[in-house]
């Protein structure tokens, strides 16, 4: 978000905080239904709320289905939805408007994703394919690691428990669950990349660092970490002459951007496309209805894609 636009919308977001402050003298709780009520900032991390909290938790999504976390932008309603809620889960540095927000807004509880999830990778939007820079962005994908996951949501059922301790066991027997599945997840993936072909991911941008790292592949986005940037013709040309030096067969593409990019470089190379879900939201066009399944799905076009027999 530029500069102007992002302290335009922080001054829209403090007075609609202020306004409905006072037009109802104070915040608004949510309705006593039993139920804890979670805002999550996207997908992930809404998924993780949802099992943990199972029937007991009511989990709102901040970003709509379809679109793209990086770009979210909140209304003053869903800012008010942030003061109202029981918790909100986010993750610090990745969502500029929902950071903004909760400068202003004043949550009961605020869970930050980021310690828990040891977010250690980090990329330069001008590094040369694959390179990786200490000085750089740091990388938010750590969902596409499943035991990162699975450490966030260890981490997040003890916040849940202290906002309801009345369901505290029920919580802690879901993170149970999620725990076994977030694992034997990470099983079928380590078993299935094991013996890939090439372990080249080239991918429409850096997204997915976290998962290449645990799987013992090497990425190399094109676009960087930003999904909506528009690669320069040399660091195109750059990506072109990696795929063609190092045999690279597929070219990922994503769901939630243009394929545009991706195409480019593999008609200039003689590689296939298809798709590798960064799992930043679900849509009808998703290869599964949750995490896990789509997770699965990912499994299978890398698979076939580097090839893994």
């Amino acid at each position: 978000m530029r500069p102007l636009r992002r302290l335009l919308s922080a001054f829209a977001l403090a007075t609609a905080v202020v306004a409905g402050a006072a037009a109802c003298g104070g915040p608004v709780h949510p309705a006593s239904d039993g139920r804890l009520h979670v805002r999550a900032a996207f997908y992930p991390l809404q998924f993780v709320a949802a099992r943990i909290g199972g029937d007991a938790v009511t989990v709102t999504n901040l970003t709509r289905p379809g679109g793209e976390p990086h770009d979210l932008e909140l209304t003053p309603r869903d800012v008010a939805g942030l003061e109202d809620a029981d918790l909100v889960v986010y993750l610090k540095g990745f969502q500029p408007a929902v950071d903004d927000a909760l400068a202003v807004a004043k949550p009961r509880r605020v869970f930050d994703a980021s310690t828990a999830a040891s977010l250690n990778l980090t990329y330069s939007p001008v590094a040369e394919p694959g390179s990786r820079h200490e000085s750089s962005r740091p990388d938010p994908h750590f969902w596409l690691d499943p035991l990162r996951l699975r450490d966030v949501a260890s981490a997040l059922e003890p916040v849940m428990a202290r906002a309801d301790p009345a369901h505290a066991a029920l919580f802690s027997q879901n993170l149970q669950r999620l725990t076994a599945d977030l694992e034997a997840l990470d099983g079928e993936l380590a078993t299935g990349l094991a013996h890939c072909l090439s372990t080249d991911l080239v991918t429409s941008h850096n997204a997915f660092g976290y998962l290449a790292e645990r799987y013992g592949l090497h990425q190399v986005g094109i676009s960087g970490l930003d999904p909506a940037a528009e690669p320069d013709p040399r660091r195109i040309a750059d990506v072109a002459r990696y795929v063609r030096e190092h045999h690279v067969r597929t070219i990922y593409f994503e769901t939630l951007v243009s394929p545009a990019v991706a195409r480019t470089v593999a008609s200039e190379t003689g590689a296939r496309t298809a798709v590798l879900d960064p799992l930043e939201g679900l849509t009808d066009a998703s290869a599964g209805t949750d995490y896990l399944s789509v997770m699965r799905a990912n499994l299978a076009q890398l698979k076939e894609g580097q090839p893994c027999p």
